[in-house]
């Protein structure tokens, strides 16, 4: 095997409950890493993940070629009644992967819980029926790897990565029932972190003074943060993937992790070659598109004076920084306003809420702007065969009055369908009619900011509680060729252990708005150089209060939007180079560092 000298005799497994199974970050993590992983351990780097079958119906290939110790040991569980699939996952690399079906040790689920809680003090709840699956999971994935080391132990040493909580259980029974398999714990984000953020405005300054046990019983999370600590602490490795969330591991897990796995992505699926501008103003048109229908009901602006600001992410009001960032844009207006700036900017809040449907007023608007398109489509080509017509025929040099050549009915259509379009409403903050409207927090602070799309702000605001998809009827393309389309991304995080979005903003060309409380931004500061001459700009969070961070926060968004075109479109070039760094072929080394660290304690 090309490059495999030092894992030849070692085989790598990661286990995770997101393998064939998209449920958020970590399904990114993995990924996007397999490629790197791949090249490096060839046919010895299997995953393991849970097997539903909507699921798996669609990125899970199934093999018939049993041969090698991966597929004996599937072959050995099914010997036990118990459902194994073995195949390829369809994603970049096509790596191996085997996934468990829980549902198959219900019948024992009793005995499973009863080990746990007399061995390891894990309790559970039978109410909890994803408690019950991931138990049940573990059981198995260590049923697994016994088998696996059974048939293998006399060639090949079983290295076992296990991300987060929800596969957690396997390791305090590998080292319980003694198997020879070397284990590594990843938390991507502590489970009492993520809580206790949302609910603590002084959090960091609080992390040493919380009682693990008692929060958790306050949050009713008892048995994850159990398995959690139980994984942490039976690890021959445990690691995390950013300093700020290693020292929140140390305060609430109650241990240090040995190695820090930053995040990476595949940055050769954004690569755009030279295209990367054609591809901005290919995507910025359709935004064009949109804003033209939202807005221009009401009034109108300078399209081409007119940026393009969003963020994007999980539904945490305060964790992801949408507080802050109403809070910036509402100073951003004032600014702008007070210096009589010229440019226009509209804001995007893309994130997920329950709503009933896309707001009908919405919808009309956009239908009647397509009309009108239609409409001025027609008289174009109506105009132009006559144009061409006179032009023709004409003896002289004179132009034709072109409003001759327009028929009544297409000039009445065309005033007729304008005026049922205009209207004196303000534009909607809000492009789909919310569950929760009154009680929404995002759209409430908008309201109390005055930012509800006022004819004479500077900062337009729409806030769209979807996720953008080609089937979406307001935009009609991919969340990434979205992004594409945008100037400026905008997450100033109080709580995010890493950070895809700015990552991913920088991967398609797009300055990105970071923190240093968040994963991704911390390690920005660390490992880049200038990184506001590069397109990546640091929201000082950790030192700074509220009003404060918010204050730097419109600063640097004015910063931007008093920059040049030509200033843009070169750091839109230097951000997408400096994205480079953050590849997996630059970051795996983190990962082997972790694995041998790992194979070392148990083995040598």
């Amino acid at each position: 095997m090309n490059n495999l000298q030092a894992s030849e005799n070692k085989l790598l497994i990661e286990v995770a409950w997101e393998v064939c199974n998209q449920l958020g970050g970590i399904y990114t993590v993995i990924r996007s890493k397999v490629p790197a992983m791949k090249k490096k351990w060839g046919d010895n780097y299997c995953l393991i993940g849970p097997y539903f079958y909507h699921k798996a119906n669609v990125e899970f290939e199934p093999s018939d070629n049993y041969d090698d110790v991966y597929g004996q040991a599937v072959l050995k569980l099914r010997s036990m009644g118990l459902e194994v699939h073995y195949g390829h996952w369809l994603v970049s690399g096509k790596p191996k992967v085997v996934l468990i079906n829980p549902f198959f040790v219900y019948y024992k689920i009793g005995e499973i819980k009863f080990n746990l809680w007399e061995r390891h003090d894990i309790p559970s709840n039978n109410a909890d029926d994803l408690q019950t699956q991931v138990i049940a999971f573990g059981y198995l994935v260590k049923e697994y790897l016994r088998e696996l080391t059974n048939i293998n132990q006399e060639t090949h040493k079983t290295i076992a990565h296990f991300h987060e909580w929800m596969v957690g259980t396997t390791i305090p029974e590998i080292r319980y029932e003694n198997i020879p398999v070397t284990t590594i714990f990843t938390t991507h984000a502590t489970l009492l972190g993520r809580y206790l953020a949302m609910n603590d405005s002084n959090f960091y300054d609080n992390l040493g003074n919380y009682y693990w046990l008692n929060e958790a019983k306050h949050f009713n999370i008892e048995t994850a943060v159990r398995i959690e600590r139980a994984a942490a602490h039976g690890a021959e490795v445990f690691t995390t993937v950013s300093e700020v969330t290693g020292r929140e591991c140390e305060s609430l897990i109650g241990r240090k992790p040995d190695v820090i796995l930053p995040n990476g992505l595949n940055i050769q699926r954004f690569a755009a070659l030279h295209e990367h501008q054609n591809l901005h103003k290919e995507y910025k048109d359709k935004i064009h598109r949109f804003v033209m229908g939202h807005f221009f009901q009401s009034y109108s602006f300078d399209l081409d004076n007119t940026l393009y600001f969003f963020t994007s992410g999980r539904y945490e009001y305060k964790n992801k920084g949408f507080d802050l960032t109403i809070e910036a844009l509402a100073r951003l207006n004032y600014k702008m306003q007070c210096e009589q700036i010229n440019t226009t900017v509209v804001m995007f809040f893309i994130t997920k809420q329950p709503y009933q449907s896309i707001n009908p007023e919405v919808l009309q608007s956009r239908a009647m702007m397509e009309e009108i398109s239609e409409t001025c489509e027609a008289i174009e080509k109506q105009v132009g065969e006559r144009l061409f017509e006179a032009a023709s025929a004409s003896d002289g040099h004179k132009m034709p009055d072109l409003n001759e050549f327009v028929d009544e009915y297409w000039r009445l259509r065309l005033r007729r369908t304008i005026q049922s379009w205009k209207s004196w409403n303000l534009p909607k903050i809000v492009t789909h009619n919310l569950w929760n409207d009154g009680k929404d927090e995002l759209l409430n602070f908008l309201r109390t900011t005055n930012l509800v799309n006022n004819n004479y702000d500077k900062v337009k605001v729409v806030y769209h509680p979807d996720f953008i998809a080609p089937s979406n009827p307001l935009f009609g393309m991919e969340y990434g060729q979205f992004v594409r389309g945008c100037h400026l991304g905008v997450f100033p995080s109080y709580y995010e252990p890493w950070g895809y979005t700015p990552l991913e903003s920088m991967a398609s060309g797009v300055p990105a708005i970071t923190s240093d409380l968040a994963g991704f931004g911390d390690y920005v500061m660390q490992n880049v150089v200038n990184p506001s001459e590069k397109g990546i700009y640091v929201v000082n969070r950790y030192h700074k209060g509220f009003h404060e961070a918010a204050e730097d926060l419109a600063n640097l968004m004015f910063s931007f939007v008093k920059q040049s075109r030509r200033e843009r479109i070169n750091q839109r070039n230097k951000v997408e180079s400096t994205a480079e760094h953050f590849d997996w072929s630059n970051l795996t080394i983190h990962y082997e560092k972790a694995y041998q660290l790992a194979f070392d304690r148990k083995f040598k």
